[in-house]
């Protein structure tokens, strides 16, 4: 589930890329046995079967809440007791989340040494609960929270949410560690990320459309230094014309579980 960030990309689609072809999990793990270095990036798609509406979908945050009243920084600084109102939903529904069989696949993936990292556009730490080691959290980790004035970190259990906003001994404000609308992206996670993305010669993009920046850089920058890119999404996206080279339709809990399995199963 990703929350704030810069922009949607405006441009008109493009031509589908000639070279985009239908696949299945059976050619997703021919593709991992021959990668080198696989990257993964995911966006709110994944965590959809986990429970979590993405926020821009139908039954997401921003149907109810405006973004610029509730997810800007400056909205934040302004009137934070009125933004804790989202986030205390917010909370309350990724507290309930788990992960899914998606989740757990791309971890088994690490494991098996199939899979270098996880560039993540969500918030809702549920790669690192399904037990992923290498997780880069492009928009933070909504389980994390800081002190604006002394950047003072806390843990989500050292919090009392029953009174907000939240503020520090020092008097400073307590913000989510995620990034708003308004913020730059987490100077060290874009370096890694963009390092990954640089490095794989095979990226899976997985729940997202990658329609937003400065996430939507990554397929491309992974595209220029000759990356396969796979696509793993219920419907094609404007990625899928533009930079996929296969695309996978459907939930990813089925598909890189299928994946796994048959990765697993040639193994043994």
């Amino acid at each position: 589930m990703a929350f704030g960030c810069a922009k949607r990309q405006q441009r008109g689609l493009a031509e589908q890329t000639p070279t985009m072809q239908h696949a299945d999990p059976a050619v997703l793990a021919g593709l991992l046995r021959g990668a080198q270095v696989t990257a993964a990036l995911t966006g709110a798609g994944i965590s959809v079967e986990s429970g979590i509406p993405s926020f821009r979908g139908a039954h997401g945050l921003w149907q109810r809440y405006n973004p610029m009243e509730y997810a800007h920084i400056q909205a934040f600084l302004d009137n934070p007791a009125k933004v804790w109102v989202m986030l205390r939903e917010l909370d309350d529904l990724l507290s309930q989340a788990r992960p899914n069989p998606a989740h757990y696949a791309l971890a088994e993936l690490e494991r098996m040494g199939k899979l270098k990292g996880i560039i993540t556009q969500n918030v809702d730490n549920l790669h690192q609960a399904a037990g992923s080691r290498n997780v880069i959290e492009f928009h933070g980790n909504a389980r994390r929270f800081v002190c604006l004035r002394c950047r003072r970190a806390f843990d989500h259990a050292a919090l009392d949410f029953s009174h907000v906003p939240l503020y520090c001994s020092c008097g400073g404000l307590i913000k989510p560690d995620i990034v708003f609308f308004g913020e730059e992206i987490p100077p060290a996670a874009n370096r890694a990320a963009f390092d990954l993305a640089e490095a794989c010669d095979l990226m899976l993009v997985i729940g997202t459309s990658a329609a937003v920046m400065p996430a939507n850089f990554l397929p491309k920058a992974a595209k220029n230094h000759g990356a396969v890119i796979v696509e793993i999404n219920l419907e094609p996206t404007e990625l899928t014309r533009r930079f996929t080279d296969y695309f996978l339709e459907g939930p990813a809990s089925g598909i890189l579980s299928e994946t796994v399995t048959l990765l697993t199963r040639k193994a043994g």
